[in-house]
């Protein structure tokens, strides 16, 4: 009797221990999972085509980001386009949808930027070298799905002049450790306060890279919106131009 009762004590701490995952190896396995961390680690640009509706009426994106920390998305809107979220490496500008004149942000949004310009192609790529934080702090299921998440955080922003910790929360799928979802805290603005919420599905293959093709964002337990991702290009061919600000503005 007590040699079963071992082998079953001995079984039980063998299946917990084979099982049992760290947050390193969680990471690990969606880089690996979704092309390699050598080959995310090669990309050096990208470029996303997609479209969100609003009334009824769809409206394209163009967005690129590149590994320097430079930025945009392009809206286009009733034949014209604008830019916004433009980050040049030391200047971060949005185009005015009434003036459609280009406006510098100030300078704590500019600061707060430059923090995050060495998160490509993730801030969850290579965190440790970038002194980020990470914990798996727990399970849950997102949309039926059990999901280990984990927690993510980053240098300190300044938000009305005070450092406040930049924490993200990622769901990461516990079979084929591709992330679900991500929550964050909105820290300013008139939703201060909320919980922004990014639902990821429809993973497809772009050169050897998976990357979800559909996405909803929006507040927890709020109003959601919809992002159809129609292309996603690795390393394109971009108008280096499109990320300086215009002249004489």
């Amino acid at each position: 009797m007590k040699t079963k009762l071992t082998l079953i004590i001995v079984v039980l701490f063998m299946t917990g221990f084979t099982y049992a995952q760290t947050a390193d190896e969680i990471v690990n396995n969606y880089f690996e999972n979704t092309g390699g961390a050598e080959a995310w680690g090669n990309l050096k640009s990208m470029k996303i085509q997609a479209k969100v509706n609003q009334g009824g009426m769809e409206i394209p994106l163009e967005i690129v980001s590149m590994k320097d920390g430079r930025q945009y998305t392009k809206i286009s809107l009733q034949g014209n386009s604008f830019m916004q979220g433009v980050f040049d490496g030391e200047t971060l500008w949005n185009m005015n949808f009434q003036s459609m004149k280009a406006e510098k942000a100030d300078a704590e949004a500019t600061a707060n930027q430059k923090l995050d310009a060495n998160d490509f192609p993730y801030d969850l790529y290579n965190y440790k070298e970038k002194g980020y934080k990470l914990e798996l702090v727990g399970e849950e299921k997102v949309e039926g799905t059990d999901t280990y998440k984990l927690k993510l955080t980053k240098e300190p922003i300044s938000v009305d002049g005070a450092k406040v910790d930049k924490v993200s929360f990622y769901y990461f799928d516990k079979d084929n450790f591709i992330i679900l979802m991500q929550e964050e805290e909105i820290l300013s603005g008139p939703a201060k306060g909320n919980i922004s919420q990014v639902v990821f599905s429809d993973y497809d293959e772009v050169d050897g890279l998976y990357f979800p093709f559909s996405m909803t964002q929006g507040i927890k337990d709020g109003q959601s919106q919809p992002i159809i991702i129609e292309s996603i290009v690795a390393n394109p061919v971009v108008d280096e131009s499109l990320f300086a600000f215009p002249s004489g503005q």
